[in-house]
């Protein structure tokens, strides 16, 4: 991954509102959809590497709204990003002190690697700026990965970290597992 840390100290009010956006080619005719899902997990500054709080993933939402998967695939058909997330860190209650962000691929139509899948790629971004990309290359025997880590600084503010790690583990198993240390 590359970029710069907009939140690494200053006069920065660490960042704000995030977008992480995933792309993928579909699968050839006659093959399973090519199915990724980005999965964000939140813990507390009590347990900043322990079970998450909460998940948010296809079909949910953070409980109060800051965190939002806009866009979800099943198939990586159309244009432009095929998952979208928006992460809402200057929202985000004090109780939570660190966002892991990953994807995992579906398993439904047997075993898949994001060595597997055409043109994957992940791009953080603040508004115009991008923070960091990555095109999956570094874990491509991967069947889940991590992709950012976005941490709260004892001054209250967020900053990111590019954590690109895989795993090879089913989108279940990968979402307890996703921010050990």
């Amino acid at each position: 991954m590359s970029g710069l840390n907009k939140g690494a100290g200053g006069l920065s009010k660490g960042l704000g509102k995030v977008q992480v956006s995933l792309r993928w080619d579909p699968s050839p005719m006659g093959l399973p959809d090519n199915d990724l899902d980005l999965i964000a997990a939140t813990y507390t500054a009590e347990e900043p590497y322990g079970k998450p709080a909460y998940l948010v993933h296809f079909d949910s939402r953070s409980p109060d709204g800051t965190i939002l998967l806009n866009r979800d695939s099943r198939t990586g058909m159309g244009l432009g990003s095929d998952e979208v997330m928006t992460l809402e860190l200057d929202r985000l209650s004090p109780t939570y002190a660190r966002v892991v962000v990953g994807v995992a691929i579906q398993q439904g139509g047997g075993r898949k690697t994001f060595g597997d899948v055409a043109n994957t790629g992940v791009r953080v971004t603040e508004g115009y700026t991008e923070l960091a990309a990555d095109d999956f290359a570094a874990v491509a025997g991967a069947t889940a990965a991590t992709v950012v880590e976005f941490v709260r600084t004892g001054q209250g503010a967020w900053e990111y970290r590019p954590v690109v790690r895989g795993f090879d583990a089913d989108p279940a198993a990968f979402a307890t597992v996703m921010g050990s240390a």
